[in-house]
């Protein structure tokens, strides 16, 4: 049986460039080789793209873009092209054909459509969720507004950008009462976000928020905690089981996400079945308002009286093996190599362009 083959593009220019190498080492070690031929693509800090034909170890010390496994390549829009052009040493340049991009990518330029964009000029099928809905889910104040339009709760809010005059707002921002969470609108795993517990906190937060977006989310404190539910599917879905966050103080933070040091994931969550089934309903139904296709863990809130609060939608959550979206599946009887499988299949379906 003529095997699929499958690029893999990992790295990116993000502050979560890390998090992207430690994924893809996961997904290398998962799937399954006698199915796919794999291409490697990586995309270094400075956004150079290189094709890799090394180790896993190296992706996972990060040498790989020093290795003499490496020579230039990129990822043709041309639909003609239908893949990877690659300019060897010899001084040729050759063109490889595709079936199915994997990004492997988290946060900006990964995971925000631009990268989507591409894929879908080529006319290769895509693993994950679209441009538009990839776009959408990583933008917190757009998200938000969708979901709210739908019925869905979110917490209070107030959006202001680098020109925005902060006397102009205050007031609004007073109302939502602290302590309030500073979020730039569009970056993943909790970088540059901080919990404000008076003014000078406030701004302070927002002067970090800025360095990592030019729009930033000032958020109400939503008392409760956090859950997160695993979405599989495109037009039909599969859930995972329902993950829950438990804090000692502060909030789920980048180190957080990624030591737990003092917090702990409950899988499944500490809740009784019917608000685990709400929990699973509405994650599904941000999943179709939202346009997400292939897979994404969407995060709400659960309030001490019940009610759910929209937190975001994550459409290429954290990937490795330890992760929570693999778990979360895998609590459900999917394994970490049949959710790679049904990913590719999903975005084989021709449903993602």
């Amino acid at each position: 049986m003529q095997k699929t083959t499958v690029a893999i593009l990992f790295g990116g220019c993000s502050s979560e460039y890390e998090v992207s190498l430690k994924s893809t080492c996961s997904v290398l070690e998962h799937i399954n080789r006698e199915t796919y031929d794999v291409i490697l693509i990586g995309i270094t800090r400075e956004g150079r793209w290189l094709r890799y034909y090394g180790g896993i170890d190296r992706i996972s010390d990060d040498s790989w873009h020093q290795s003499s496994d490496c020579t230039p390549a990129i990822l043709s829009p041309c639909r003609q092209t239908g893949g990877i052009v690659e300019w060897n040493k010899a001084g040729t340049v050759t063109t490889t054909k595709v079936d199915v991009v994997f990004p492997v990518l988290h946060g900006k330029n990964g995971e925000d459509g631009t990268l989507q964009g591409l894929v879908e000029l080529a006319g290769i099928p895509l693993v994950g969720c679209d441009t538009l809905s990839s776009a959408i889910c990583m933008d917190k104040d757009i998200a938000h507004i969708l979901a709210s339009s739908a019925g869905i709760r979110t917490p209070q809010s107030v959006t202001v950008d680098k020109q925005t005059q902060i006397d102009s707002v205050m007031p609004l921002i007073k109302k939502l009462g602290f302590p309030l969470y500073v979020k730039p609108a569009k970056a993943g795993s909790s970088i540059g976000i901080t919990k404000a517990e008076n003014t000078a906190e406030l701004l302070a937060g927002m002067k970090r928020a800025f360095e990592h977006d030019s729009k930033v989310v000032i958020e109400e404190n939503i008392t409760g905690f956090e859950v997160g539910c695993a979405v599989l599917g495109n037009s039909e879905l599969t859930v995972g089981e329902v993950d829950e966050i438990e804090l000692q103080h502060g909030f789920f933070d980048f180190t957080e996400k990624y030591t737990l040091a003092t917090a702990h994931i409950h899988l499944p969550a500490r809740i009784e079945p019917a608000v685990a089934e709400a929990i699973k309903q509405t994650a599904k139904r941000l999943y179709h308002v939202l346009g997400c296709r292939g897979f994404a863990r969407v995060d709400l809130f659960v309030t001490p009286g019940g009610e759910l609060v929209f937190n975001e939608v994550n459409t290429i959550p954290g990937f490795t093996a330890s992760s929570r979206y693999p778990n979360m599946l895998y609590a459900a009887g999917i394994s970490y190599t049949e959710l790679i499988d049904r990913l590719i299949t999903l975005a084989m379906e021709g449903t993602n362009q």
